[in-house]
Parts: structure tokens; C-alpha cells; sequence
């Protein structure tokens, strides 16, 4: 419904805080870590949304991050764990935090956690370990393909300086997998080194 909301901060109070968009003030729950650390009064501020609707209620559920969003949606897919224990759990745990405790099966990490018990850490970790580790999996997968792809365009813009310079394409070939520098500058004076061996 709402991906975020962005708006001047007219009140700060305990487990929610209230935005101001062109006249109408918004009441987002949030945990008491984003509160502490989401500005001053009056800031212009942006949090990141879940809007919970059921038969009797329509709640705002707001976040200083995605990472934290994402969490909380993680959370609440878990049996037994709802919106309120979920925004409870954030305030005493990191993203990352959690999802290793997950991955590790901390279940002493989980059940110092407000809400948790050893039953409901069990049930975390057997319902969210596996989703976690498939996320972390595909965004390490796209992350290596990023770099891969950086990589080829950082080469093939080794390969046409040095073509300007004079050099032809396979004595250029020979030489690419010896380059270790960074910049392109330094590249640059790292091949014509082996090239004019």
C-alpha cells in the first residue's frame, strides 16, 4: 500500500511517533531504537512502511531502514508472533544479529529477546533459517555477478587505452590476467611494464 511515508515529525512517544503530511498526522509504530535515533521535532523525516489491515484495525508500522522491514516482515510470518512482539524484537536486536542467530541456531541469542521463549526461538529458527539462507545465497550470487561485470568493464577499458597507444589486441590478452592494480591509471602503467618486456 504504502512503500514509505515522508513528512515532518510533530510527535515522539513511547512505541509510536506521529508524521505530519499536508495536514493529516500519521501514527507509525516503531520500536524504541528508531524512535531514539529518527530526528528531532519538526525534522523532515522518511520511514519505510508495513500497513497491517484487519476487519477492526488499520495499523502503520514504520522503519528507519529496509533491512529492518524486511525483518519485521520475517518475523511476522512466524506462527505466533505478531506485529507488536515483532516491533519488540527490534528493539533489542540488529538485522544482522538476527539473521545469524538464525542461521547459527543461537537459541540463547533468540530467547533473551522480549517475547521469546525456547519454544518460539525453536520455531523461528526452523521457519526463517532456511528462508535466510536462500536470500543470503542470491545476494552474494547477484553481488559476484556485479563484481564480475565491473571487472570486464574495468579490462575493456584497459584493453582500449592501450589499443590507442599502439598495441595490438592479442600481445594485450597475453599480458591481462598478470594485472593486479585498482585504478585504471595504475593499470595502465602496470601493462605497458610487461608489454615492453
Amino acid at each position: 500500500m504504502f512503500a514509505y511515508i515522508k513528512g515532518s515529525l510533530e510527535m515522539k512517544s513511547s512505541g509510536y511517533i506521529v508524521i505530519d503530511i499536508n495536514g493529516l498526522g500519521y501514527k507509525v509504530f516503531m520500536s524504541q531504537n528508531n524512535i531514539d535515533t529518527i530526528g528531532e521535532l519538526h525534522d523532515i523525516i522518511k520511514v519505510f512502511t508495513y500497513v497491517k489491515v484487519r476487519e477492526d484495525d488499520i495499523s502503520l508500522f514504520g522503519f528507519n531502514t529496509l533491512e529492518e522491514l524486511h525483518m519485521f516482515e520475517l518475523l511476522i510470518s512466524v506462527g505466533g508472533i505478531g506485529a507488536k512482539s515483532a516491533i519488540a524484537i527490534l528493539s533489542n536486536i540488529t538485522p544482522s544479529k538476527f539473521a545469524l542467530a538464525v542461521i547459527t541456531s543461537d537459541v540463547n541469542t533468540l530467547k533473551k529477546l522480549q517475547g521469546i521463549g525456547p519454544k518460539t526461538a525453536q520455531r523461528i529458527i526452523l521457519e526463517l533459517k532456511d528462508k535466510i539462507k536462500t536470500e543470503e545465497a542470491i545476494e552474494n550470487q547477484e553481488n559476484t555477478i556485479k563484481q564480475e561485470e565491473q571487472i570486464q568493464e574495468d579490462m575493456e577499458e584497459l584493453i582500449q587505452a592501450l589499443q590507442v597507444l599502439g598495441y595490438r589486441r592479442y600481445e594485450i590478452n597475453n599480458i591481462l590476467p598478470k594485472i593486479k592494480e585498482e585504478t585504471l591509471e595504475d593499470r595502465i602503467k602496470e601493462a605497458l611494464k610487461y608489454l615492453a618486456r
